[in-house]
């Protein structure tokens, strides 16, 4: 069972995909909360982030800064946002 929604097809609600034709962002998904359905773009195309465990000091203090840039100390309280996918995703 796949889902097309605004011409782009998605495996399943809340599944995030990699976007690599897109532009400006790397990934999307297709959110659903309750009844509500959104298309949700997230991430610099071509950057990753530092990973859940970041090794080096460079990706520690990389995910440090993305942290205090984007007030990321709790997850985010909705499905419905970019923040929330892309703590989910690449962070």
């Amino acid at each position: 069972m796949s889902i097309t929604y605004r011409g782009e097809r998605f495996s399943k609600y809340n599944k995030a995909k990699r976007t690599p034709k897109h532009k400006t962002k790397s990934h999307a998904v297709l959110a659903k909360e309750g009844d509500k359905v959104k298309l949700i773009r997230f991430g610099q195309q071509g950057v990753s982030g530092a990973g859940k465990n970041p090794k080096t000091a460079k990706d520690k203090a990389r995910r440090k800064s993305y942290y205090a840039r984007h007030n990321a100390q709790g997850k985010p309280t909705t499905k419905l946002s970019a923040k929330y996918w892309s703590h989910k995703v690449k962070w």
